[in-house]
């Protein structure tokens, strides 16, 4: 029995959800999200609530009723409230900045990184940390490892970009290793 799978997914006030043929859509106030159950879950609304269920008693249906669950959930959550992946950035001369559609980073590097943010997201600079939003948190989730990858943080100097909640280990260094 899934702990996961069997809690059901309460559907809040101004959120619409349909289920045909396997094909959840969800739309909010954030926009609309569409997504393809896995064919060994079936879902089905009763009343404000989802409930999902495994088709079969096999291992992998039982393997993708939790998955499934937290997929729905993800999308009802993020149309309704949206979800926020916070990154700051740390360096000499490390700048941040949002024109349209485009995140402008100046890393150290001896040319600035020009990232297009895919539909759906939005990015907002504030001193040193840029805040990712958008309704898929998946998609927030690949964009915020993406920005992170241009200059990950280093553990000597604490230099790059790391996310907010994220602690990096730092190293004494050449000095640190000499003992008395």
């Amino acid at each position: 029995m899934s702990r996961i799978g069997k809690v059901p997914v309460n559907i809040p006030e101004k959120v619409e959800v349909g289920i045909v043929n396997g094909q959840v859509t969800v739309k909010g106030i954030k926009g609309t999200l569409t997504s393809k159950l896995n064919d060994n879950v079936v879902a089905e609304i009763v009343g404000k609530v989802i409930n999902i269920k495994p088709k079969d008693e096999s291992s992998t249906a039982r393997a993708q009723w939790g998955t499934a669950r937290t997929q729905i959930n993800n999308m009802v959550v993020g149309v309704s409230a949206g979800f926020v992946k916070s990154l700051e950035f740390n360096g000499v001369g490390y700048k941040a900045a949002v024109n349209g559609s485009t995140l402008n980073l100046s890393l150290g590097y001896s040319h600035t990184i020009d990232y297009v943010l895919p539909a759906g997201i939005s990015a907002k600079v504030n001193k040193n940390v840029i805040d990712i939003e958008g309704s898929n948190k998946e998609l927030v989730g690949q964009v915020a490892a993406k920005v992170r990858s241009f200059r990950e943080p280093e553990p000597y100097k604490g230099k790059g970009i790391r996310y907010t909640e994220e602690t990096i280990i730092r190293k004494a260094g050449k000095a640190g290793g000499k003992g008395k």
